[in-house]
């Protein structure tokens, strides 16, 4: 099992953190004396996520907040409420998202469903939280992406699934390419800005979580191709598949634009070591014009310089 250095001293948000990797990340992070903000779209559940956790772990320093990814509005409330608080933010982690639903939906701003809530809502948190991260000691914004990035493209021309039909899969395979791609132009923005800031990436191979059924069981009726995944397909615990975004989130090894994730078969399981990114993944020119697409449709934009 990865040994989380030392946090104490360190304030850390973690999306999604209610359930699967998110809340494995939090109770480790926490064990490792990191003060955590859980960040979910459901409070009744990350407070039953929290009292789980500090019944094994009673002296843990956990805050559960409302955030919804899927709601611009949602994201600017989560925000300044940190802003109001006064303090630094040393690590922002996006990891929470959704994958195949059975059918298009939209997000309360009218974004396909996966585009606006696993990319356009976490880079909106993203650049909105920048002022306080760059306030503090070591700052890092860690961002789970996928294996299924390696299929994804970013297609401009259509992003939200209007022209083209829809697909579960294929689109959930793009919003996870553009995490990949924000995650490397805002590692690049941190190096051309000289910012004390790391930009990392990981993705968690095939852990089974609950991933693998909300998405897919979504507004109920049909369920998407994603809820009868063959048993035979190598697989791994929580534990496990939270390492590599453990990594990304606190060892002093993890680069600025590294991603990491298993080293086992096809990637799916395994233990954490660096892994490749799809030469798609990697183009800082299409990075930096969905970057800024993104800056559009969201209205969020890059502070102009770092706080002093």
């Amino acid at each position: 099992m990865y040994a989380v250095p030392d946090q104490r001293g360190r304030r850390i948000v973690v999306t999604g953190a209610n359930s699967g990797t998110g809340r494995e990340a939090t109770a480790r992070l926490a064990a490792a004396g990191a003060r955590v903000v859980m960040a979910v779209r459901n409070t009744d559940k990350g407070e039953a996520a929290r009292a789980d956790i500090l019944r094994g772990r009673p002296g843990a320093e956990l805050e559960v907040r409302r955030l919804d990814l899927a709601d611009l509005a949602s994201v600017a409330e989560f925000a300044q409420g940190l802003v109001d608080d006064g303090e630094p933010l040393h690590v922002l982690v996006n990891n929470a998202g959704v994958m195949a639903p059975p059918r298009r939906f939209t997000t309360a701003d009218g974004f396909e469903l996966q585009f606006g809530s696993n990319f356009l809502g976490p880079f909106a948190l993203t650049v909105r939280l920048l002022p306080l991260l760059l306030r503090a000691d070591a700052p890092r914004v860690a961002t789970m992406s996928s294996s299924a990035a390696w299929l994804g493209r970013i297609r401009f021309d259509d992003l939200q699934w209007t022209r083209r039909r829809w697909s579960p899969m294929r689109s959930y395979a793009q919003s996870k390419l553009a995490d990949m791609l924000m995650a490397q132009q805002l590692a690049d923005i941190a190096r051309r800005r000289g910012w004390d800031l790391r930009s990392t990436c990981a993705h968690p191979g095939f852990t089974r979580t609950n991933l693998q059924t909300a998405g897919p069981t979504l507004g109920g009726g049909r369920t998407s191709p994603m809820a009868g995944v063959p048993p035979f397909v190598p697989s791994q615990d929580v534990v496990v598949g939270a390492e590599p975004l453990l990594y990304a989130i606190a060892d002093p090894g993890a680069r600025n634009g590294g991603y990491w994730g298993p080293d086992g078969a096809f990637g799916l399981v395994g233990e954490t070591a660096p892994a490749r990114l799809p030469r798609h993944g990697r183009d800082l020119a299409v990075a930096s014009r969905l970057w800024a697409e993104a800056e559009r449709l969201t209205g969020v934009t890059l502070p102009v310089a770092a706080p002093s």
